[in-house]
């Protein structure tokens, strides 16, 4: 069976998940889809191992059919970011412009640093020498928080305006400021790049400031092109352009293309939205990337829940997956922390504001995919014999795992009294 049939067979099993879900337990279809599929996965590995029903093989062969990486950083991600850029309303972005940029930033940096020594730290007590870059690894790829998670987890639960444009926002940009951060440090591990201020700085700022500019003229071409056609599929055909063909070309121009769809997003959903669509068009925009954006994310999630078939677990990974969770949680709320210190001396904030941020920076997919990336056999440690790669790949599941199902189902009663503050109740 090719790729593009397994892909549709798995498809229609999230869709399948997510219908039983509105007359079972009826939780959010992100988390339902998520936690079936991964009980589905723990469900075929234990069978396996009782001898009942061996389906492991084919789990594991239908999983490894499928480039993870390739997949979502070079393929899907675009379309999500596009998505997301268009449901941002710009004036609430302006209005908390340097709180998202900070956050999206600085935050992020931070909390890599705090993962990455954390790490270190950790891992020197167990009588592990891990090279710090590799633990530097691991924190690039682990802050950054997944705006495909974000967006249909938090967003759906209406938090109040101020705290949800934050975590819009912040989600939206720190996972391009993410993969930017972590292909510098990836370039250092294993490109030959000198680990030194001027060349890491160098590294960033092409891709971030490269993504940024390529995606505001692209905004501007499809702009005027979309202004220039009164057809309505035309007009909708044209925004697909820029998630396939503009996606494509950021990332051979080696800037970063996840800046870039979150840019041009904003622009086609703020600008050309009011300037080239009328009326008509403009609700044929929202449904048409509403439902592309909920058909992408249950696949993603499904196959995030499926690749529990791909663990291998042993004894020292059970240690580091029980540590990697408290870990990333401390660093999220150290890095969430630090900005609102300096925010509260110019504006109020709700009190529930930075538990919320914590709580509420899910991780998903595109952590997956970074750990994914990491190459086999080369992060090997000869004294322990253990591949580092996989040790990493079973601390990220450990954490994008509890960060949607369990902080996705219990951040609910967190928001609701942040608005009972703010008198939406």
């Amino acid at each position: 069976m090719n790729v593009y049939y397994t892909l549709c067979f798995l498809a229609a099993l999230a869709i399948l998940i997510a219908f039983a879900n509105q007359y079972v337990i009826r939780i959010q279809t992100t988390i339902a889809i998520t936690a079936g599929s991964m009980l589905l996965s723990v469900l075929i590995v234990l069978f396996g191992k009782m001898g009942w029903f061996n389906l492991e093989p084919i789990a594991v062969h239908v999983m490894e059919s499928i480039d993870f990486e390739n997949f979502l950083l070079k393929g899907i991600l675009g379309f999500l970011l596009f998505a997301g850029g268009i449901g941002i309303k710009l004036p609430a972005l302006r209005d908390q412009k340097w709180e998202i940029a900070i956050m999206a930033v600085v935050s992020t940096l931070l909390s890599t640093f705090i993962v990455g020594f954390g790490f270190w730290w950790l891992a020197g007590l167990f009588g592990w020498d891990i090279p710090l870059v590799y633990c530097m690894l691991f924190g690039a790829l682990i802050s950054p928080t997944d705006p495909i998670a974000v967006l249909a987890i938090v967003k759906k639960l209406k938090a109040p305006p101020q705290i949800a444009i934050q975590i819009e926002g912040e989600s939206l940009f720190n996972d391009g400021v993410g993969l930017v951060i972590f292909a510098t440090v990836f370039a250092v591990a294993f490109g030959g790049v000198e680990p030194t201020f001027g060349s890491v700085a160098g590294l960033f700022l092409h891709e971030a400031l490269g993504g940024i500019l390529f995606g505001a003229v692209l905004g501007v071409i499809a702009h005027y092109m979309i202004s220039a056609t009164d057809d309505h599929a035309l007009e909708l055909l044209l925004t697909l352009c820029i998630p396939t063909a503009g996606f494509a070309l950021a990332n051979m121009l080696g800037v970063s293309g996840a800046l870039a769809m979150v840019v041009t997003g904003i622009m086609v959903g703020n600008w050309t939205r009011h300037k080239g669509f009328s009326e008509q068009s403009q609700h044929n925009l929202d449904h048409f990337w509403e439902l592309m954006d909920q058909f992408l994310n249950a696949l993603l999630f499904l196959l995030i829940g499926l690749a529990v078939v791909l663990m291998r677990l042993d004894v020292h990974d059970w240690v580091l997956l029980i540590i990697a969770v408290p870990l990333c949680l401390v660093a999220r709320f150290l890095s969430v922390s630090a900005p609102y210190v300096v925010f509260r001396r110019f504006r109020t904030y709700n009190t529930y504001s930075v538990r919320i941020l914590t709580w509420g920076g899910l991780r998903g997919g595109l952590a997956m995919a970074m750990a994914l990336a990491l190459p086999a056999g080369k992060m090997m440690l000869p004294e322990h014999g253990v591949d580092l790669r996989q040790v990493i790949l079973v601390m990220t599941y450990a954490v994008v795992m509890f960060s949607i199902v369990i902080q996705g189902m219990t951040i609910t009663p967190m928001i609701q009294r942040a608005k009972q503050l703010n008198g939406e109740y």
